[in-house]
């Protein structure tokens, strides 16, 4: 339970089916020292206030749990290391992954608890001894793209009230029972450790001297031609076109970031198209193993409608063939694979 609308809805329903609920707040930023209190940010005080106060209106029990080491192990040193290596991360996929999921289970252990239960706008169903994730029916606030890569057995003893309703009907839930403020509650859109939205500003705080080390490396072109400096190839991303603090006769955007020899590559709109990449370090949902030549919708970003491809997987590894060329392939971000609304798997492409 963040605090917000969606969580605490889903818990509202869960106890008025009958189910003992037992609401977890997860304690996972250290917001007094790392980042602004904020009500962009889901780990501030405000947020675990509202969260108890919901879960002693419906009287059952609460618990803060701090997991704040886990969450910078495996989130933060990954945000601050893709990005070191020239990629985009993903931490939202990867914090559903060992924070929402792997973590919390062992905490739900603890308490006996058999399901964890989320506000997540996604479905799950049980098909051929498979647990298949699949899009929720409001298209708008599907958040299907984002949990690829929860494992088969933790899928099974996952929950997700909300994948068969409209946002606009939990907001109403929320309204009915006099949760007023809790229904006018913005979104946040930023990730929670950074509610500034200053990747910057965030990079440079975790990495010593980051401006000195990498700034002032070439910016070239896709032919080779040294085109200017760049302020550190951490900061840009593929597809980038503001920012680049150069002039040119028509539009250029960020092409490729080699870190290796710290060179920010940029190109015209057409050199961004493509039609093919590598995604790695797949997991598998829908099928156990993807037949081959398979035709999907490959999503490649979080409101992407997504593009038809024919896949073949190689091990824990999905070759794809887009069917028409599609712009801004960004290594570091995830890319997920549908037949209709279900997904087949995901992976962070290569």
């Amino acid at each position: 339970m963040s605090g917000g609308l969606d969580s605490s809805v889903a818990a509202l329903m869960l106890h008025e089916q009958g189910y003992e609920v037992i609401g977890i707040t997860m304690k996972t930023w250290d917001f007094k020292t790392a980042c602004a209190p904020s009500e962009k940010n889901c780990c501030n005080q405000d947020s675990i206030n509202d969260a108890r106060a919901f879960a002693v209106k419906y009287d059952f029990p609460h618990y803060v749990i701090d997991i704040s080491d886990e969450f910078e192990n495996l989130i933060i040193n990954n945000f601050v290391d893709e990005y070191l290596a020239g990629r985009t991360p993903n931490p939202c996929v990867l914090c559903n992954v060992h924070i929402k999921w792997d973590a919390l289970l062992k905490r739900a252990d603890n308490l006996n608890c058999e399901f964890i239960a989320t506000g997540h706008y996604a479905r799950i169903r049980k098909e051929n001894n498979r647990y298949v994730i699949s899009k929720g029916i409001d298209k708008l606030k599907d958040q299907s793209y984002v949990l690829w890569g929860i494992s088969q057995k933790n899928l099974r003893r996952t929950i997700l009230p909300l994948g068969n309703f409209q946002k606009k009907e939990i907001r109403e839930v929320a309204l009915k029972n006099g949760f007023e403020n809790l229904a006018r509650k913005k979104e946040s859109f930023e990730i929670c450790f950074i509610p500034d939205n200053d990747y910057r500003g965030f990079l440079n705080k975790k990495v010593k001297d980051l401006d000195d080390k990498y700034k002032d490396g070439n910016v070239v072109s896709t032919d080779g031609k040294i085109l200017g400096k760049h302020k550190g190839y951490p900061f840009y991303t593929i597809g980038q076109r503001k920012g680049l603090n150069l002039a040119f006769k028509e539009p250029m955007y960020v092409n490729k970031i080699d870190a290796k020899t710290n060179t920010v590559v940029l190109g015209t709109k057409s050199e961004l198209l493509s039609n093919n990449m590598l995604v790695k370090g797949v997991n598998l949902v829908k099928y156990p193993a993807i037949p081959d030549n398979m035709e999907v919708n490959t999503k490649i970003r979080y409101h992407d409608e997504g593009t038809l491809s024919n896949i073949i997987q190689d091990g824990d590894s999905i070759k794809v063939k887009f069917q028409k060329d599609v712009s801004a392939i960004t290594p570091g971000q995830s890319a997920v694979f549908y037949e209709g609304d279900d997904v087949i798997a995901g992976g962070f492409i290569d």
